[in-house]
């Protein structure tokens, strides 16, 4: 299968090199432009469970890539949420009409851009548990086991959907068919709704925020709001399975000692961050359907207030 990578940070780069070493033929397609030097230069190189690999995959920048002949059969989306409009608008023309595009991105209502480039039947939106830390350009560090869900938005496309996970699981990345991506989307934007932000601004790993005696109370008040968010829209969670998927990630053994994509953008990288696309739409869905969602709004101001105070633009 041809495959875009359209984001090649941390988590893209992840995906990338176990598609590219399932013999996928892979391209990588991102903004930053030292990464793609160093990947094009040296290869990428990785840190995976302890083994040191290096991957040659081509890399371009996003501003050129048009000029690429390269006709996808799939595109992955990893980028960051408002970088999306861009990145669909740089890689237009190597879509035809069968190609079909997979968002594997935080946060929530990402189809709504979508659709504006790809057909409806061609949407694919996916959930991914898995975890990947960016080291330096054209360095990651790949760790842990994970999972992806993944569903059809228009009906009809379930084949279509299974051979994307067919593709998936020949990269080992443990992909499954879901009936209801939008609860396993939800579920997941509660994880980053939570441990994200305040991770973030408490600078600290998942398992230190986990050992904090306060972790456990904040942590519920605002799966409480992205629950009612999403009951308002006919999406149910189960409150106590949510918590539970939350507190394994505070295992040390697991993931626990990783630095969430929010804290290696504001923190290490000095970039802006997604939060407006995680608890800043609960926010905004909030004052739509008239429920009160105050530590989403917080924690909203708060990420926005630090990147002021570290000069991010």
């Amino acid at each position: 299968m041809k495959v875009i990578i359209a984001g090649a940070g941390a988590m893209g780069s992840r995906f990338g090199l176990m598609l590219h070493h399932a013999n996928h033929e892979v391209v990588l397609v991102d903004g930053w432009q030292e990464h793609i030097d160093t990947i094009n230069n040296n290869g990428l190189q990785a840190n995976f469970n302890g083994e040191k690999i290096v991957e040659n995959i081509p890399a371009y920048n996003q501003s050129e890539i048009a000029k690429v002949d390269f006709s996808a059969d799939l595109v992955i989306l990893f980028t960051k949420a408002m970088q999306l409009d861009s990145m669909l608008q740089s890689i237009n023309s190597l879509l035809h009409e069968d190609t079909k595009v997979l968002c594997l991105l935080n946060g929530i209502g990402h189809e709504d851009m979508i659709k504006k480039y790809v057909p409806y039947q061609n949407i694919f939106l996916g959930n991914t548990m898995w975890t990947s830390g960016l080291q330096g350009p054209g360095k990651v560090k790949l760790f842990g086991d994970g999972s992806i869900d993944l569903q059809n938005l228009a009906q009809g496309q379930e084949q279509a959907a299974n051979t994307i996970v067919e593709a998936l699981n020949q990269a080992d990345l443990n992909a499954k068919y879901s009936s209801n991506i939008l609860s396993s989307i939800y579920k997941k934007a509660c994880v980053n709704g939570s441990v994200n932000g305040l991770c973030t601004i408490l600078e600290c790993n998942i398992a230190s925020l986990g050992a904090s005696s306060y972790a456990n109370t904040i942590i519920s008040q605002i799966v409480d709001e992205f629950i009612a968010i999403a009951s308002a829209q006919n999406i149910f969670l189960d409150k106590d399975e949510v918590l539970t998927q939350i507190k394994s990630s505070f295992d040390p053994e697991t993931i626990g000692l990783h630095y969430p994509s929010m804290y290696q953008d504001l923190i290490d990288n000095k970039r802006l961050t997604e939060i407006d696309y995680i608890n800043g739409v609960i926010v905004r869905k909030g004052k739509q359907y008239q429920i009160s969602t105050p530590y989403c709004n917080f924690l909203t101001e708060l990420i926005h207030s630090k990147e002021e105070i570290l000069g991010v633009r």
